[in-house]
């Protein structure tokens, strides 16, 4: 890179007054826009800086969409923003360009600390949302930083103080404001919530009030969603009394438009729980050359498809995402995902929302989504951009009217599609004999069962979840299980508190407990937890199925009980003896601890290991010598040293045998490869003295043809062949006779007819000889 050129205070100062200049321009401009005079189709219509549009034109992007029209001069002017697109629409290009042009404006620098903080429901959106603003702000001097969980929180911690646009998800960010000594929101210009409707919902509330309460109120907030909530009190905890709304529900619901993209092909199938499945796997199987995403539930639902049909392999690259896996797994496999043509990826809603894949063909919905807006943003990760794509979701004959009908009343309309039944495939005896032969795949589809049960048990909507009309016993057949496993239904409050506490820093749940408890946590103090004492300090690891725990429990059973002394008989009546002490237990928890093994060394101890002497008596190994005996024999330090010279002697005898030992083995085994050498040098001798033999090569069936090709390859080698001058010109009646003589020579004759010919045949032979 070339180096930067040194300007003297004169220049300097000339260029602080141009940049000055052009900020008073811009201000002006953006004063006097109005959006409903000049319709802008470009980027470059718009009165921002010439920074931003550089690097929107390096990232591509030229056009404008109709969410970015409405909302970018809005936020540009410093109004609040309740923003709502269809999926798809350009929703984050909305509220960065204002972030980045808003920092701008206000000349800000690294002193000036953090001035603006974006918030994201998962993980994924904001490694998106950071990715995004990588591209378009590379020409701005503003420093990004991007925070999440499962990323290292030390190193974020160090760096934090010096971010001036903050993206992460509400727990790390939370995390943050009680733990980092830098990170500080007095001076913070702009809130960004970004999928606010999930942000405000019951998962993230206690959260996000946390967070605002540390912001100033003087903040511009932008909230941008596919599906918006505008509930009174959700604006009410951001601080939005005036604020500007943009593509609304109200507009969206209005008869001449629908929430989802206009490229999207939007179907249903009905089908019965325990088919579900093997429809899923019939559908992969015949579309085995395009990009799908197929949603369910809950992640241990996703787990056991995944596992299981990657083991039957439906011809198809198989991945899972979902929130429990680790950070790494889950960036690997976005990464992967968006750049494969023809796969397919399990997952949970952990991916429904604003992430943006490339060239999704199909998306399909196994289980019913939770409402219409869950339905939206799954449906939205195909057709993106003005691109067609296709959805397909199923519905069971329980949830087809109620759930069509709430699609209705948002103007969407799925058609419904048939299945051929000559593609369809069963795979439940492949998942019996799969879950039959490996305990753990078992034990996860018994999970998968009991997870897709609670969920339509915690479903609000009872009009289209039908608990008490699941089909147990068929469903869990289906997963390839032998029976329905018993579940434990939970009550709806511990149901709520679970998921108000899910999306919780767990340390912020320790620091708050600490306080409650009015302990003060000092971190130089607190105790140091490795992964192996969470390893050790979990439960059930060892429970895979009750058919399971039943054989090893009964195989415990017979190796504590293993003893040569049985009781075969315990019905017979007892005699008590005179003695009080040798009456023989009657109780079965007496008499388990008398035959037992290992209750009867917990109460008598440990056994002693004996050694006996010539005379059969029994001693202790390290038996201790008697006081005066050992005084007798003299001083105690004299009987140390003599003991120590009489071991240092000894152990100097045992070394050296050793090392003889040693040398013994070496030279036997270098003996051994000497020999092995000499066998193999041997051998070589042995097949050159052969070489010159003619060699059968077996391949046509017959050995004589076989010996005639080898013949026909060695013709170079070998002499040609002499022709008997009785040789007849007839070729149809001449059979050639081939004799060989001590000298190797190969004589071709015809068989003698007379006398003659049978003389000169003699005399050639003897001629050779």
């Amino acid at each position: 890179m070339a180096k930067k050129q040194k300007h003297t205070t004169q220049q300097r100062k000339q260029l602080r007054e141009r940049e000055n200049q052009k900020i008073k321009d811009l201000e002006t401009r953006i004063e006097e826009y109005n959006p409903k005079l000049s319709k802008a189709a470009l980027f470059q219509d718009f009165p921002i800086s010439e920074h931003t549009l550089k690097g929107l034109r390096e990232a591509a992007f030229i056009k404008l969409t109709e969410i970015q029209r409405e909302s970018i001069p809005l936020s540009l002017k410093g109004h609040d923003v309740l923003g709502a697109a269809k999926t798809g629409s350009g929703k984050t290009l909305a509220f960065l360009i204002p972030v980045i042009e808003k920092l701008y404006r206000e000349k800000w620098t690294d002193m000036d600390g953090l001035g603006a903080l974006i918030i994201s429901p998962t993980r994924e959106l904001a490694m998106q949302i950071y990715e995004v603003l990588s591209k378009i702000g590379k020409h701005t001097t503003f420093s990004a930083g991007l925070v999440i969980g499962g990323k290292d929180a030390t190193f974020e911690k160090e760096r934090i103080s010096r971010i001036n646009i903050l993206i992460g998800t509400p727990g790390r960010i939370l995390q943050h404001m009680d733990q980092a000594v830098g990170f500080n929101t007095s001076n913070l210009q702009l809130l960004v919530l970004d999928e606010a409707d999930r942000c405000l919902d019951m998962g993230f509330k206690r959260t996000i009030d946390a967070i605002v309460n540390n912001l100033p109120a003087s903040r511009q907030t932008l909230l941008f969603s596919a599906t918006q909530s505008q509930s009174l009190d959700d604006l009410a905890r951001l601080s939005l009394t005036d604020y500007k709304q943009v593509g609304t529900m109200e507009a969206l619901n209005s008869k001449d438009s629908i929430a989802t993209p206009e490229t999207l092909q939007q179907s249903y199938i009905q089908v019965s729980l325990p088919d579900k499945l093997d429809v899923l796997y019939s559908f992969i199987k015949s579309h085995l050359k395009s990009k799908l995403i197929v949603f369910l539930s809950s992640s241990k639902q996703v787990h056991f498809v995944y596992e299981t049909f990657r083991k039957l392999q439906p011809g198809l690259s198989l991945m899972h995402l979902h929130g429990r896996q680790k950070q790494t797994a889950r960036t690997e496999t976005l990464d992967k995902f968006s750049r494969a043509q023809h796969v397919c990826l399990f997952s949970t809603d952990v991916v429904a929302r604003g992430i943006d894949f490339p060239s999704v063909d199909w998306v399909i919905q196994l289980d019913c989504p939770e409402d219409v807006d869950t339905y939206i943003h799954r449906v939205g990760r195909s057709a993106r951009f003005g691109k067609e794509g296709k959805s397909l979701i199923l519905l069971t004959p329980e949830e087809e009217e109620g759930f069509l009908r709430r699609l209705k009343n948002k103007n969407i309309e799925p058609s419904r599609l048939n299945i051929k039944q000559s593609k369809k495939k069963s795979i439940k005896p492949q998942l019996q004999s799969l879950l039959f032969k490996d305990p753990e795949l078992k034990y996860l589809g018994q999970k998968a069962f009991i997870s897709y049960v609670r969920s339509i048990y915690i479903q609000k909507d009872k009009e289209v979840f039908h608990f008490d009309k699941i089909p147990l016993e068929e469903f869990a057949n289906s997963l390839g299980l032998p029976g329905a496993p018993k579940i434990k239904m939970k009550g709806m409050k511990s149901i709520e508190k679970a998921k108000e506490l899910k999306n919780t820093s767990r340390q912020l749940l320790s620091l708050a407990k600490a306080n409650d408890e009015g302990d003060v946590i000092k971190e130089e103090k607190a105790e140091v937890r490795t992964r192996y004492d969470k390893m050790f300090e979990r439960k059930n690891q060892t429970v895979l199925s009750e058919h399971y725990l039943n054989i090893t429990k009964t195989q415990a059973q017979e190796d504590e009980d293993d003893d040569f002394i049985m009781v075969k008989r315990q019905d017979h009546e007892l005699i008590e003896t005179e003695l009080p002490e040798l009456l023989i237990p009657t109780s079965k928890r007496a008499q388990k601890k008398a035959l037992s093994r290992k209750a009867t060394l917990a109460a008598s101890g440990n056994p002693t290991k004996l050694k006996f002497d010539e005379d059969g008596v029994g001693r202790p190994v390290y038996e201790l010598e008697d006081e005066e005996e050992f005084h007798q024999k003299g001083d105690s330090e004299k009987q140390k040293e003599e003991f120590l010279s009489k071991e240092t002697h000894l152990m100097e005898q045992v070394d050296v045998e050793d090392k003889q030992v040693a040398k013994e083995k070496k030279q036997e085994k270098k003996r051994k490869r000497l020999e092995a050498m000499r066998r193999e040098m041997e051998a070589d001798m042995d097949d050159s003295e052969y070489e010159d033999e003619p060699v059968a090569y077996l391949g046509t069936g017959n050995l004589s043809d076989d010996i005639q090709s080898e013949d026909e390859h060695s013709n170079d080698e070998r002499q040609p062949r002499k022709r008997s001058k009785y040789a007849d010109s007839s070729d149809e009646d001449e059979e050639e006779q081939q004799l060989s003589n001590g000298n190797g020579k190969i004589i071709e004759v015809e068989e003698p007819q007379t006398l003659e010919d049978l003389e000169s045949l003699t005399a050639n032979l003897i001629g050779g000889l």
